[in-house]
């Protein structure tokens, strides 16, 4: 599950080596082979942030980066099995797929006016220039608790978070598919977030 996975601030971010593409080429055979949670928190600390700049450069909206890193790890974590190390690095494999859903989203673009929300999109994002001294997300509840607490938003706020952010489909794709309207969605998108984090400060 994606949803509620922290981001490292820049202040707290340990400083790391450049090259760390072992590290994460471990965490990536990890996702595709046991499908770890905790693996994948690790790849997503690491490259969101990154992700998020590079979409800001080439983008230059917030909204439309936050689109694209939610979209873009969410490719990783459905396709880590594709990950070949021999082929290239982890980086190099995570950006190819970036610019190609950033291909994608220009094209989509063209063809729509709807504007993105960014309060419908992964609020953890904007956490990452959290203060320091803040406890993480993944300090205050495991991942397994996270899971307890997904389990317990409402069957109609769960169904379109699982489409959002496990199946990695886009909010009009699920407004389609369960036969409702966008800003139905997308307000079930919110209360669903929203409910998370009361959930979570409850059990700090």
């Amino acid at each position: 599950m994606l949803v509620g996975i922290p981001l490292e601030s820049k202040e707290a971010r340990p400083s790391r080596p450049i090259d760390c593409a072992e590290e994460m080429s471990s965490y990536l055979v990890e996702v595709a082979s046991d499908r770890s949670k905790v693996a994948f928190a690790k790849i997503f600390s690491y490259f969101a942030p990154r992700l998020r700049s590079y979409a800001l450069k080439q983008m230059g909206n917030e909204a439309l980066a936050m689109e694209l890193v939610q979209d873009t790890m969410s490719n990783v974590w459905q396709k880590a099995h594709l990950f070949n190390a021999e082929k290239g690095s982890p980086s190099t494999w995570i950006f190819t797929i970036a610019r190609n859903i950033r291909f994608d989203m220009l094209r989509k673009l063209q063809n729509r006016k709807e504007d993105v929300c960014a309060d419908d999109l992964w609020p953890v994002l904007c956490e990452q220039t959290a203060d320091a001294n803040e406890t993480s997300l993944e300090e205050q509840v495991t991942l397994e608790q996270l899971g307890h607490l997904f389990d317990a938003l409402p069957v109609k706020q769960r169904v379109v978070i699982e489409a959002i952010y496990i199946d990695g489909k886009s909010q009009q794709e699920v407004a389609d598919e369960l036969e409702i309207p966008l800003g139905t969605v997308k307000s079930r998108t919110r209360l669903a977030l929203q409910r998370l984090k009361d959930m979570i400060q409850e059990h700090d």
